[in-house]
């Protein structure tokens, strides 16, 4: 059958997920820039600077696949788009229905999409629902795309992500004295982080020395979230005790895990949730709302809170600050949790998709 994967180069979350299972699987790997496609540009008009270099990226791109023989595996779900166009089977890791979602959507989880988005997630959709095999990052997301796409159930493959052991483990390097509840992510409204904000208002009338770091950039290319979350901050009277340290390198994103009092995801929506996974595996004690995929990932080693209930939130931080049984105990269960992924194993459930593939076309061959 002769699979290759088509990863994406860059530091983004999908793009190192891409990678990393790259670096595993035993088979040839096509690496391309998202950003010199029309699959890396959101939010811009059909004629403008970035839809003009996508649309010329989006050329090469097909020439240089087509060129190749084989079946390509998209890693990235935006890529989707493409394979139709190729006329031969393809496969496609979906990571979530977000943007296909904000299709529709009232109250975007990113962005109210332009004409030129709708375009083309109506493109990766059809693109998913013709793909040969489809892996879907958590059952969660799975489930969207045979309710949402009316994909055929057997045609949708679970493989979660994987995790980096030697990288992800709880050291004891401190990057504030201070304590502090954690935020990794963007900024996206489907982040929630009015929710957290207005809970850590309730939690220093109690805890006046508790601050909040938020680990991450504002978000993709699209993204206009900085002033409005500044805006929050400074309403809410929070400006003295919200760190926004913005972009971080791989150690100290570990020693901010490390050392939090808890990380906290209030989001609205999630196709897998990397930060609790990474946090567990770093000994953090960790709080996630009940949306998406995150009571799956989490599995039980911490609390799952309604999304918008600003009292349960401050309530359940104000638990594990409090009771050192409890953060003894969240932390024991995260990392039991946590071990359960990596990236050899994920490498090893693509391989199996693969390997169906190939017997369903000889099935059908003969």
């Amino acid at each position: 059958m002769n699979p290759y994967l088509v990863t994406t180069t860059g530091a983004g979350s999908i793009d190192r997920r891409g990678q990393e299972l790259a670096r595993r699987l035993p088979v040839p790997t096509v690496e391309i820039s998202p950003c010199r496609t029309s699959a890396g540009w959101f939010g811009v008009d059909s004629v403008s600077v970035g839809a003009i270099r996508g649309a010329v990226g989006d050329r090469l791109l097909l020439r240089a696949l087509r060129a190749r023989d084989g079946i390509p595996h998209f890693a990235h779900h935006h890529f989707a788009r493409y394979g139709p166009r190729l006329r031969r089977p393809f496969v496609v890791t979906v990571h979530d229905l977000i943007r296909y979602n904000d299709l529709t959507a009232l109250v975007p989880l990113i962005n109210a999409p332009t004409r030129r988005d709708r375009r083309w997630i109506a493109a990766e959709a059809e693109g998913v629902r013709r793909a040969a095999a489809v892996v879907a990052v958590s059952q969660t997301t799975r489930r969207d795309l045979i309710e949402r796409l009316q994909l055929d159930p057997a045609r949708v493959a679970v493989v979660y992500h994987g995790l980096d052991h030697a990288l992800f483990r709880p050291v004891t390097h401190r990057l504030s004295g201070a304590p502090y509840v954690l935020f990794v992510g963007s900024e996206h409204p489907r982040k929630n982080l009015g929710t957290l904000l207005r809970a850590f208002v309730l939690l220093r009338r109690r805890r006046p020395h508790l601050r909040l770091v938020k680990v991450g950039l504002a978000g993709g290319s699209e993204a206009r979230f900085g002033a409005a979350l500044t805006r929050w901050i400074q309403d809410l009277g929070l400006a003295d005790v919200v760190d926004a340290v913005g972009e971080v390198c791989d150690d100290d994103l570990v020693a901010w895990y490390s050392g939090a009092v808890c990380l906290v995801l209030p989001s609205r929506a999630e196709g897998f949730g990397l930060p609790p996974l990474e946090a567990m595996a770093c000994g953090c004690p960790v709080v996630v709302s009940t949306a998406g995929a995150l009571p799956e990932i989490v599995a039980g080693a911490g609390p799952c809170i309604e999304p918008y209930d600003i009292a349960g939130w401050a309530d359940a931080i104000a638990a594990v600050l409090d009771d050192a049984g409890l953060r003894a105990r969240m932390r024991e269960a995260g990392l039991r949790r946590a071990a359960e992924f990596s990236w050899e194993r994920a490498a090893a459930g693509t391989v199996r998709v693969y390997e169906r593939l190939a017997d369903e076309r000889v099935g059908s061959s003969g």
